[in-house]
């Protein structure tokens, strides 16, 4: 599996692959992936290592018996997928594109601070730092395990780190 190292430290280890074109096929090759960066990144047998996943539920990493937090992202043409040995963990990676409804959606999802600022900021930035919002608060909601849902107020507290990928991906993670 060809993976790629993007973030390590802190306990935590963030890989991305390209994946194959089906949204299936690509679920099994980053969960493969995950078992063997693991595998590498701790220097253990890869049979001590399993991806737990139930619907509704963040997936987990098994480790000989303890479970380690784990997140999964996709966008067309690429999937990333982050472990943090000590607890919870969000990722969200996503294509920086036009998005005609941009104002509503931030109003919406990312709360008035936000939209705000995006609505100040040069049109050509505007793409850029729309997805970057989105993705922190895409990831730090998988921190907490929550869904995402409209605006509430809540602010959830965690570390978050902007992953150095290629254009035209950006992607968060929190921890």
């Amino acid at each position: 599996m060809d993976a790629t190292v993007l973030w390590a430290g802190d306990g935590v280890l963030v890989i991305g692959i390209v994946p194959p074109p089906s949204r299936m096929a690509a679920r099994t090759h980053l969960r493969q992936a995950v078992r063997e960066a693991a595998a590498q990144w701790l220097k253990v047998d890869i049979e001590s290592i399993a991806v737990e996943s139930t619907p509704g539920d963040p997936p987990r990493l098994l480790l000989a018996g303890r479970a380690a937090g784990l997140s999964f992202s996709h966008d067309e043409g690429i999937s990333l997928a982050a472990i943090h040995l000590h607890g919870a963990v969000g990722i969200d990676v996503m294509r920086v594109q036009d998005v005609p409804d941009w104002a509503n959606l931030a109003r919406d999802y990312l709360g008035p601070q936000v939209a705000g600022e995006l609505a100040v900021c040069p049109d050509a930035q505007r793409p850029l730092r729309l997805a970057q919002a989105w993705t922190a608060r895409e990831a730090a909601l998988k921190y907490c395990g929550l869904p995402l849902a409209e605006w509430n107020g809540a602010a959830p507290t965690c570390r978050l780190q902007a992953l150095p990928l290629p254009a035209p991906y950006v992607a968060s993670l929190a921890y």
